[in-house]
């Protein structure tokens, strides 16, 4: 599973073992390791229990 960074100037790949997902307060995300941008994404449980996330185009609904 890999994730890009959503800020256009950036695009940096990153693995799940790279980043930090966490809430600020405006859903789950991670920031950008190069560049601090915010990257949110959505968390799921598979069948077998594994948490599995899946990124964001933009915002979270609130």
């Amino acid at each position: 599973m890999s994730f890009t960074c959503r800020n256009q100037s950036c695009g940096a790949q990153w693995e799940l073992s790279d980043v930090v997902i966490k809430n600020e307060g405006q859903g789950l995300l991670f920031r950008c390791p190069m560049c601090g941008a915010r990257n949110y994404v959505e968390r799921f449980e598979s069948d077998d229990g594994t948490v599995v996330y899946e990124q964001l185009e933009g915002r979270p609904f609130q």
